[in-house]
C-alpha cells in the first residue's frame, strides 16, 4: 500500500456552489456543483465518497473530481452519509435519502469511490432513485464476504457491518439481483487497496456490468484529474449518461 499516490486526499479544490441538507445530522448533506447552461438536459453527476466506511474519510477528498466534471459542464452531487462503526443502516439510510434529494435535480448518474463504490453499487439495486439512469462505480468493493476473507481495509468489512458479512447478504452487491441499469466498473491495474479481482467477481455474477481496467493505474488515480487515469475515468462517467 506504500505505493499508493494518496495526495488527492489532501489537495486543496474549490468549494461547492450550494449545500443542501436532507436530514439534521451534520453527515446529512450533498453538496451541489452547477453545471450551468450547457448541463441542462443531461443527468446529474451523483458521487459518493469512499473510505471504508469509516468517518476519518469524508466527501471533501471528492472535491477534485466534482470540480473537474464541473469544469466539463455538469453539475455534480456530492454525497455525504453518517459513517458510523457497527451501523451500516445508517450510511445505507443516508445514502437513499440523499439520492432521493438529488433526483429533484434531475435524472441521476449515481458513481461511487472504494466503500462508495459498493454504497453505489447497492443503491442500484436496493435504493434506485428516481429517474436513475446508470450506474459507475471506481475501485468498489462489490464483494463483502471477499473483501472480508481478503482482510481488506484492516478488518474494515466488519467494522462496517459490526459483524460477519454473510449475516447481512442484503447489503453485499454481489449477493443481490443485478441492477437495472447498465453498471460499468472502472478498477485500477495496479490497485493495491481494493484489488481488481473485486471488479472481476461481480461481473462474473452480473454479466451485464463492463468492467474496465486501466493500466498501471493505483487506487486514489481513479479520482485524481491528475493521474493517468483521468481520460478513462472521465470518458466512463460522461459516456454513462
Amino acid at each position: 500500500m506504500g505505493s499508493e499516490d494518496r495526495s488527492v486526499l489532501t489537495r486543496p479544490a474549490p468549494e461547492p456552489d450550494e449545500v443542501r441538507a436532507y436530514g439534521e445530522g451534520r453527515d446529512q448533506l450533498i453538496e451541489i456543483y452547477h453545471g450551468g447552461v450547457d448541463a441542462a438536459g443531461l443527468p446529474v453527476l451523483c458521487l459518493i465518497h469512499g473510505g471504508f466506511w469509516r468517518p476519518a474519510y469524508d466527501r471533501t477528498h471528492l472535491r477534485p473530481l466534482a470540480s473537474a466534471l464541473r469544469a466539463e459542464g455538469r453539475t455534480v452531487v456530492s454525497v455525504e452519509y453518517r459513517r458510523v462503526p457497527g451501523d451500516p443502516d445508517a450510511s445505507t439510510a443516508d445514502v437513499r435519502a440523499a439520492l432521493v434529494l438529488a433526483a429533484g435535480i434531475g435524472p441521476a448518474v449515481v458513481a461511487g469511490h472504494s466503500a462508495g463504490g459498493h454504497l453505489a453499487l447497492w443503491a442500484a439495486t436496493s435504493a434506485p432513485p428516481p429517474g436513475l439512469v446508470a450506474t459507475v462505480a471506481l475501485a468498489p468493493v462489490t464483494d463483502l464476504g471477499g473483501a472480508h476473507r481478503a482482510g481488506l481495509g484492516d478488518g474494515a468489512v466488519r467494522d462496517f457491518l459490526g459483524a460477519d458479512p454473510g449475516s447481512r447478504p442484503d447489503l453485499d452487491p454481489i449477493e443481490l439481483a443485478s441492477p437495472s441499469v447498465p453498471v460499468t466498473i472502472v478498477h485500477g491495474e495496479r490497485d493495491a487497496i481494493v484489488p481488481p479481482v473485486q471488479a472481476r467477481g461481480y461481473a462474473d455474477v452480473h454479466r451485464r456490468t463492463e468492467v474496465v481496467i486501466v493500466p498501471e493505474a493505483g487506487h486514489f488515480a481513479l479520482i485524481d484529474p491528475l493521474s493517468p487515469a483521468w481520460p478513462a475515468v472521465r470518458s466512463r462517467l460522461l459516456a454513462a449518461s
